[in-house]
This record gives C-alpha cells, structure tokens and sequence, in this order.
C-alpha cells in the first residue's frame, strides 16, 4: 500500500435518528446519522410502522366518505 493517500480509519459512532439507537462501527467518518436501524426497522421487528401517513387513496376515501373494510 502506497503511505499518505488513504483517508484516516477509526472508530465511528452510528445513531438512528428514528429511535435514538447507537452503536460503534468503523469508518473513515467521525459520526454517522440514519434513519432507520436494525431496532426499528419493520423487516427485523416484525411491526409494521406507517411513514407516509396520507395517501391519495385514503384522501379520496375520507373525501366522500367510503368505509375502508372489505367484506
């Protein structure tokens, strides 16, 4: 390996910004910030979490006043 052209590799903390989960990785960042994590993640969890709260199939539902159950 060639000396002084490589970035500077060290420990990193990671923090989920959505449940406030950290841990410790390396990286050649100081901090790294991401949305979801393992923790919260509905693929791990098994719960499933709604991010977009307003569809355009709920909207037009509300809007004339449709029952969302199927029978």
């Amino acid at each position: 390996m060639k000396k002084d052209i490589h970035p500077a590799y060290h420990r990193c903390k990671v923090t989920c910004v959505s449940c406030g989960a950290t841990f410790e990785t390396g990286s050649t960042e100081k901090e790294i910030k991401v949305d979801t994590c393992s923790n919260c993640h509905p693929y791990y969890t098994g719960k499933q979490r709604y991010v977009q709260a307003d569809g355009r199939v709920d909207r037009f539902n509300r809007k004339y006043g449709l029952n969302n159950e199927k029978k």
